[in-house]
C-alpha cells in the first residue's frame, strides 16, 4: 500500500513559529503580520480563541474587516481536517497567510503529540504553495516538541533560521514504532477480499451500531475502514482482516494487510496531487476518524482507527 508523495518542502511556501509570553507580546507581534499580508495582497486568515481575536480586532481597525478568521476549538479538532482546510484555502488563487494558535493547554499527551506531527506534516503539505504559515505558541503552554517542527522562527531580530528543525519524514515521537497491544480475545474479526467489500462494509455497520456508536457516525467510520481495505486490495496483498472492539467510549477497528509495505512515516497527512489516482485512503481515513496508528513491517501492516461513541 503505497500512497503517492507530495513534494518535498521548497519554493514559495513558508512556516515559522512565534513564541509569545503575553498580550502585549501578542499585540506586537501578531499586527504586523497581518497587515503585511494584506499590503502584499494576500488572503489572511487567523485561527485563534475568541479573546485573542477581539483584542486583534482593536488593534487593527478598519482592517479588521478585511481578514478571514476562526475559533481556534473549532478549527483545530482533527489534525488531519484542519490540514485539508489550510491546503483548501492556499488553492484559492491567490497568495495566502495563514496565522493560527492550537489551543495547547489542557490536551493529553496523546493529541499533542497527533498536532505536534501536524505541525511537521505542514511542511510537505503546503509545500510550493505561496503561503506564509506563522504559527503562535504561548510559551508557557506549548510543548517542547514544537521547536523541530519549524523551519524558522520570529523574533526581535526577525525571521532566523531555526537549527533544531527536523525534516518532517525524521521526525521521531515518543510512542512512535512502539508495538500496538494486541485487539482483546472478544474483538469481532471480519475476513475480507475483492469480491466481499460489501459484506465487509455491512459487518462494520452492523457492529459499531451493536457498540452503541451514534448513528451519524457509523457513515464516516465504514467509509473509512472501506478506504484502507480497498487500498490493500487494490495495492497490497490484495486480502486482509478487519478487527473491531470498543475501549471506554471509542470504538477501534484495525485493518490488518499482510502484505506490508507501507514505507512512508506522514502516509496520510500528505494530501495527494490534485490529478493523481492514489494516495486517498488514508488521506481520507485520517479525516473521518478521530485518530489512526499505523504500524509495518515486511510481513504485516496494521492500520488502527479510532473513533468516539458519541459526537
Amino acid at each position: 500500500m503505497q500512497p503517492s508523495r507530495a513534494s518535498v518542502v521548497s519554493g514559495p511556501f513558508a512556516h515559522t513559529a512565534v513564541a509569545y509570553g503575553s498580550d502585549e507580546d501578542f499585540l506586537i507581534l501578531v499586527p504586523p503580520l497581518v497587515l503585511g499580508g494584506l499590503r502584499d495582497g494576500r488572503s489572511v486568515l487567523v485561527a485563534t480563541c475568541e479573546r485573542k481575536l477581539a483584542l486583534l480586532d482593536d488593534a487593527l481597525g478598519e482592517d479588521a474587516r478585511r481578514i478571514d478568521r476562526r475559533i481556534t476549538e473549532e478549527w483545530h479538532v482533527n489534525p488531519v481536517r484542519t490540514l485539508a482546510a489550510c491546503c483548501e484555502y492556499a488553492r484559492r488563487g491567490k497568495p495566502t497567510t495563514i496565522i493560527s494558535e492550537p489551543p495547547w493547554a489542557g490536551w493529553d499527551e496523546r493529541r499533542t503529540l497527533d498536532w505536534i506531527r501536524y505541525e511537521a506534516a505542514i511542511n510537505i503539505a503546503l509545500a510550493g504553495l505561496p503561503t506564509a504559515a506563522w504559527c503562535l505558541y504561548d510559551r508557557t503552554a506549548a510543548p517542547g516538541h514544537l521547536s523541530r517542527t519549524h523551519p524558522t522562527f520570529l523574533n526581535a531580530h526577525g525571521v532566523e533560521p531555526n537549527r533544531l528543525y527536523t525534516p518532517p519524514e525524521q521526525l521521531v515521537l515518543p510512542g512512535d514504532g512502539a508495538p500496538l497491544p494486541e485487539p482483546p480475545a472478544t474483538a469481532a474479526v471480519t475476513a475480507f477480499a475483492p469480491e466481499t467489500m460489501g459484506a465487509l462494509r455491512r459487518a462494520v455497520t452492523e457492529q459499531a451500531r451493536a457498540a452503541g456508536m451514534d448513528r451519524n457516525l457509523v457513515a464516516s467510520l465504514v467509509l473509512g475502514v472501506s478506504e484502507i481495505a480497498a487500498n490493500s486490495v487494490e495495492h497490497g496483498a490484495g486480502h486482509g482482516r478487519v478487527t473491531l472492539w470498543t475501549e471506554g467510549d471509542e470504538l477501534v477497528c484495525e485493518i490488518t494487510d499482510p502484505g506490508g509495505g507501507l514505507d512512508d512515516p506522514l502516509a496520510g497527512y500528505r494530501p495527494p496531487e490534485p490529478e493523481s489516482q492514489r494516495g486517498y485512503g488514508l488521506w481520507i481515513s485520517r479525516q473521518l476518524c478521530d485518530r489512526v496508528e499505523i504500524r509495518n513491517s515486511p510481513e504485516t501492516l496494521r492500520v488502527r482507527l479510532y473513533m468516539s461513541l458519541r459526537q
